[in-house]
C-alpha cells in the first residue's frame, strides 16, 4: 500500500538515508522516494519541506511516440526550435501531424562555434547566437523550469519528456529544478532526433522574412531566399527578440499590441556571501546547493524583482545583432562558480513612454540597449558599476573581477539608464538589502543592460482558437507572441497551439 508523507528534514538528515528511512517510518520491505523537495532557508533551523512516498517506486513514462507518420500526414510548420516549438512539435506527432520545424540558427553542435566568437572576437552573428539557433535563449540560460504557469498545462508532461531525453529525474521533484546550460544541448539535440525518427522535420539556417497570407489565411511562410513553405497551418514560435517579425506585422499592418516587460541591470555578488546571507552564516556548505534568493519590492511606483537567478553562475553577452549591449545570466549543472548573479528588473508599460504605439516599447528597449553599446565604447563589452557607487551617484574608480564572459568597462549606471528605471533600481537595492541584510556591499557591481525578460510586444490570438485574429490557420505561440514566460511556460503554449491546430483538422 502506498502512501505520503509530508515532512521536514534537516541538511543532516536529508543526506544520511538511513536517518530518512527512520523519519518516515518506513519498513525494512518499503522503498523510499522523495516526490517533491524545496529548501526553507528564511529561518534560522535550514529544512527541507519534502513529499515522501513510501512503498512503491514509479517507472517514469518516457513519454515517446509509438507511431511513425505516413507520407500523407498534414504538415504543420513550426517557425522557431525553442522550447514552444519543440514541444508543439512532438505534441503534433502524438496528434499524427507532421511538424516542420524552421529554425532561423543552427543547430546546438553547429551553434555553440557562434557563441564561441562572441566572446573572442566580439562579433555577433545575427541569426545564430545566445538567443537565436535550437533549443533557443533557454539553451543558454541555465535550463531553470520553475514556473507559476500551473493552470496552463501539465507541468510532468514537460518534466517527463525531458528526463526521456537525458534530464536529471531530479528535476521531477525539486520546486526550482534546473539542467544546467552543460547538460542542455545534448538533451535538445535527443528531442531533434525524437521528432525526426517518427517523422518531423528540420530546416536550419532558414529565416522567415514573410507568410504567405492570402484572403485572411495563412498557408506557409517564405524564406531568406525566397523560398515558399507550405503547410496546412503556421505555429509561430520565435522568441522574444526576434524583432523582424514584429516589424513584418507592422508593414503588413497586421494587428499587434504593446506589452509590458521589465528592464534592468544583471547584480554580481561572490557567491560565498550569498551562501553566508541565505545559509544564516552555518557551516553547511558541504551540504547544501549554492544559495539563491527571490526578492521583489516596490519602488518609486513600479515594480523591482529578482529574475533569472543563477547560482554559481556567470553573465554572458546576449545581444542578438550589432550595435547592441545585453546582458544575462546561466549556469552549468554543478553551479560551481564562485559568482551569483541575477537580473534585477523594473517593469514598464506603455504609460511609462507615453505612446500607445504597439512598437513603443520595443523602440525604447533598442534605445537603451544602444546607449548601453555606445557606454561600453562601441562594443559588447559590458558597463559596469559597484552597486554602492550606483547609490551614490558615482562612478566607479575601479572594478572587481566578474563572471562576465568578456570585458567590463566602468560606467556611470546611474546616467546611463532611463532615469525612472535607476531610481526605482536605487530604492529596490536599499529594500532588498533590508531583506537580506549585506546584499548592499562594495563587492557587489551591476552590469547593463538586462533588457531581455520577455517580449514587449504581443502578437494577438482568439481565445478560443488560438488564431490571429485576422490570419486564419496562423498560431501566435511562446515568449515571442507574448504568451509565455519561461522555458516550462513556453513548452505548456507549444502543447496547447498544436492542441488548437488538431482541433482544426
Amino acid at each position: 500500500m502506498t502512501r505520503q508523507i509530508q515532512i521536514d528534514f534537516t541538511p543532516e538528515e536529508y543526506h544520511d538515508a538511513a536517518l530518512l528511512r527512520r523519519r518516515v517510518g518506513a519498513a525494512a520491505d518499503e522503498s523510499v522516494r522523495i516526490v517533491r523537495r524545496t529548501l526553507d532557508c528564511r529561518r534560522r533551523n535550514i529544512v527541507y519541506h519534502c513529499t515522501v512516498e513510501v512503498g512503491v517506486e514509479e517507472v517514469l513514462d518516457n513519454q515517446r511516440i509509438h507511431n511513425i507518420l505516413t507520407s500523407v500526414a498534414p504538415r504543420v510548420l513550426i517557425v522557431g526550435a525553442g522550447p514552444a516549438g519543440l514541444f508543439a512539435a512532438l505534441r503534433c506527432l502524438e496528434h499524427g501531424l507532421r511538424p516542420i520545424v524552421v529554425e532561423r540558427g543552427k543547430s546546438v553542435e553547429e551553434r555553440k562555434y557562434d557563441i564561441a566568437r562572441i566572446t573572442r572576437e566580439k562579433i555577433v552573428d545575427p541569426d545564430s547566437n545566445w538567443c537565436f539557433g535550437e533549443g533557443g535563449a533557454g539553451t543558454y540560460s541555465d535550463g531553470k523550469l520553475y514556473t507559476r504557469s500551473t493552470k496552463r498545462g501539465d507541468i510532468s508532461k514537460v518534466l517527463r519528456t525531458f528526463v526521456a531525453h537525458g534530464a536529471d529525474p531530479d528535476i521531477m521533484l525539486d520546486a526550482h529544478a534546473h539542467i544546467g546550460t552543460d547538460r542542455l544541448s545534448g538533451i535538445i539535440a535527443s528531442m531533434r532526433r525524437t521528432i525526426e525518427e517518427y517523422g518531423g522535420e528540420f530546416h536550419f539556417s532558414t529565416r522567415v522574412e514573410d507568410l504567405l497570407a492570402q484572403e485572411g489565411s495563412v498557408k506557409g511562410v517564405v524564406d531568406q531566399h525566397g523560398n515558399r513553405i507550405e503547410a496546412t497551418a503556421v505555429i509561430l514560435a520565435t522568441g522574444h527578440s526576434a524583432r523582424d517579425i514584429y516589424e513584418l506585422f507592422r508593414r503588413r499592418g497586421w494587428q499587434l499590441e504593446a506589452k509590458p516587460f521589465a528592464l534592468g541591470v544583471r547584480v554580481e555578488h561572490p557567491q560565498e556571501l550569498i551562501n553566508e546571507i541565505q545559509y544564516h552564516g552555518k557551516g553547511y556548505s558541504r551540504l547544501l546547493p549554492p544559495a539563491a534568493y527571490s526578492l521583489t519590492a516596490q519602488a518609486a511606483g513600479h515594480g523591482v524583482f529578482s529574475f533569472c537567478m543563477c547560482p554559481g553562475g556567470v553573465i554572458v553577452p546576449a545581444a542578438t545583432a550589432g550595435g547592441q549591449q545585453v546582458v544575462n545570466g546561466m549556469s552549468n549543472s554543478r553551479r560551481n562558480s564562485p559568482y551569483a548573479n541575477s537580473g534585477i528588473a523594473v517593469t514598464v508599460s506603455p504609460e511609462d513612454i507615453g505612446s500607445d504605439d504597439p512598437l513603443a516599447l520595443l523602440r525604447f528597449q533598442q534605445q537603451v540597449e544602444a546607449a548601453a553599446y555606445h557606454a561600453a565604447g562601441d562594443c559588447i563589452d559590458a558597463p559596469t558599476q559597484r552597486l554602492v557607487d550606483f547609490l551614490k551617484r558615482r562612478t566607479s574608480s575601479t572594478l572587481g573581477k566578474s563572471g562576465y564572459m568578456g570585458d567590463i568597462v566602468s560606467s556611470p549606471l546611474h546616467e546611463l539608464l532611463p532615469p525612472f528605471i535607476a531610481e526605482s533600481l536605487a530604492q529596490g537595492f536599499r529594500a532588498f538589502d533590508r531583506k537580506m541584510k549585506g546584499f548592499i556591499t562594495r563587492e557587489a557591481q551591476l552590469l547593463a543592460v538586462e533588457s531581455r525578460t520577455s517580449s514587449p510586444v504581443r502578437i494577438p490570438r482568439d481565445r478560443a482558437t488560438l488564431q490571429h485574429p485576422q490570419l486564419r490557420g496562423l498560431y501566435p505561440c511562446g515568449e515571442g507572441a507574448g504568451y509565455a514566460g519561461g522555458i516550462v511556460s513556453s513548452a505548456l503554449d507549444g502543447i496547447r497551439c498544436a492542441d488548437a491546430v488538431s482541433l482544426q483538422m
